[in-house]
């Protein structure tokens, strides 16, 4: 009951935040922040009595029938990884709340009640094992954000909005075609029509087959994650939304279309994710590569984090497809290191446009002197943008750079460069902002308020306590990657996976019936441990 509490609680406190604006404009924020803790008081409850199953079985089970006719249950499940993702949702969105807690915000209630359906769809996806109910949330959270952006967005949220709409619905609507059919096959094979996802898991499916249903599924994950070609809405939406919209869009959502790599593309369709690999690294290097280069060219300081999250988001990728245990680990340090990180930049550059009137960094410039709190916090931020070590994100790259060069030595290599790129972007932001020559010195200034100090200080002590003390996050997740790992097979062979696994992953397929040999083929270093 404690999992459909954690959904029921945001949904509640976001209808009593949109009646309570009707009373008061200043009660929404509070009703908002008090539903919030409310779930980060059952996270917590449930992290410190519900110790997470070794063997990545779920600690939590939820399932009641919904719609029996066709398959369909109330199932939602805990393990770690859903756990990790449920504390950054919370965290980040108790931020969201703080950051725009004096901005002028025309009706507040509808605001907040936005806020927290968006937070209670992502909640969603996190627990949802029905894959109908996966797809009911993962709809349920793109209408609020419509909605953040296109209502309380800057000058272009009209755009912004309808292009996020469209690009996600599209995706999305694949993906649904694709659940559908691996609903009917599974059917058809076992006489059993279902949704649910323990049950789809390991349906013998033909690999070609297999192929074009994941390939439904990464369509909506790769536009959400983004991965490039599917990036352009992103620096239009994260740019335009107001600062708890670019919280919950970079620092949460896009974390949900990792989660579904790791939970559902991989243990779903194992074989075409290995068939998948050396194209999905491929991608990934591009994306931090090329999302490196759009964001050094930025002059707009929130279309510069916008581009920099490409990059970033382009390390998990490359994790995903390195399919080993020390690669998962750091995608989801990844995840929660670059959900704080991003949430920590896009509060600095709201706090800096509030006071300057401007998101132009060519008219920055010296801003250390005047305003020290956040020439500081934007230098730490940088740092941890750069992978600057003792924080959270270098734990993530090193743990993921690591893992591919298991894998693919050469795209471990070329993926490399990018952290050279985000050291150029990220030092870029600190030159140009806080220090040479001081701009606007006939503006008078604001100081930085104790809840803006608040917020920006709890990040930081965030990010360099999981930089220093990662074990918190890689012991939680650690048995639930295993088991996302158990049936993935590098050395499977099969007509997708012949030519690239001979060169660019540099392992030989395995024999086959004609060439019997004595021993394996694949050389232990570069097998799969996953216990």
């Amino acid at each position: 009951m404690i999992l459909l509490l954690l959904i029921l609680i945001l949904l509640v406190g976001g209808l009593f935040a949109w009646l309570s604006g009707l009373v008061n404009a200043a009660l929404p924020r509070i009703v908002a922040l008090l539903a919030l803790f409310a779930d980060a008081a059952l996270l917590l409850y449930v992290y410190m009595n519900l110790p997470m199953p070794a063997d990545g079985s779920f600690a939590l089970d939820f399932c009641i029938p919904w719609i029996t006719r066709y398959g369909i249950s109330l199932h939602f499940a805990l393990d770690g990884l859903s756990l990790a993702m449920l504390a950054l949702t919370v965290m980040l969105g108790i931020v969201a709340v703080l950051a725009s807690w004096k901005d002028s915000i025309k009706n507040p209630g509808f605001f907040h009640l936005n806020i927290l359906s968006a937070l209670a769809g992502i909640a969603g996806v996190f627990l949802s094992m029905d894959l109908f109910l996966f797809y009911f949330f993962w709809e349920l959270m793109i209408i609020p954000v419509f909605f953040i952006i296109g209502i309380w967005g800057s000058e272009n949220r009209t755009y912004a909005a309808n292009k996020f709409f469209i690009f996600t619905q599209a995706g999305g609507l694949l993906m649904f075609v694709s659940i559908l059919a691996l609903y009917f096959i599974h059917g058809d094979i076992t006489g059993i029509y279902t949704f649910n996802y323990i049950q789809l898991l390991g349906t013998e499916i033909p690999l070609h087959l297999s192929f074009m249903l994941m390939l439904g599924f990464l369509a909506g994950f790769f536009v959400k994650l983004p991965v490039i070609p599917f990036h352009s809405w992103l620096p239009d939406a994260y740019s335009e939304a107001p600062v708890a919209g670019s919280i919950i869009l970079a620092g949460i959502l896009s974390k949900t279309a990792a989660y579904g790599l790791l939970r559902f593309v991989v243990p779903l369709f194992p074989q075409a994710s290995v068939a998948f690999g050396p194209f999905g690294m491929m991608l990934a290097v591009v994306s931090i590569l090329y999302g490196a280069k759009l964001a050094f060219a930025q002059t707009d300081l929130k279309r510069l984090i916008a581009f920099s999250s490409i990059s970033h988001m382009g390390f998990i990728l490359l994790g995903v497809y390195a399919f080993n245990t020390m690669a998962f680990q750091g995608v989801l340090m990844q995840m929660i290191a670059h959900g704080i990180s991003i949430a920590a930049l896009f509060v600095i550059a709201s706090q800096l446009q509030a006071r300057l009137g401007t998101r132009d960094i060519d008219k920055m410039g010296g801003l250390r002197n005047r305003l020290p709190w956040l020439g500081s916090m934007g230098l730490v931020f940088a740092l941890a943008s750069l992978g600057m070590p003792g924080m959270g994100n270098f734990i993530a790259e090193f743990l993921i750079l690591g893992g591919a060069f298991k894998t693919s030595i050469l795209m471990s290599c070329l993926a490399s460069l990018g952290l050279i790129a985000a050291t150029l972007y990220s030092l870029r932001i600190v030159q140009k902002i806080f220090l040479g020559k001081e701009e606007n010195t006939a503006v008078a200034l604001q100081r930085v308020t104790l809840r803006e100090k608040t917020i920006t200080g709890a990040l930081t002590i965030m990010i360099i306590f999981i930089g220093l003390y990662p074990r918190i996050i890689l012991k939680t997740g650690k048995a639930a990657l295993n088991k996302s790992l158990e049936s993935v097979n590098l050395n499977s062979q099969n007509e997708f996976t012949t030519f690239f696994y001979g060169n660019i992953y540099n392992v030989k397929p395995a024999a086959t019936n004609q060439e019997q040999p004595t021993e394996s083929v694949v050389p232990e270093s570069q097998k799969i441990t996953t216990n």
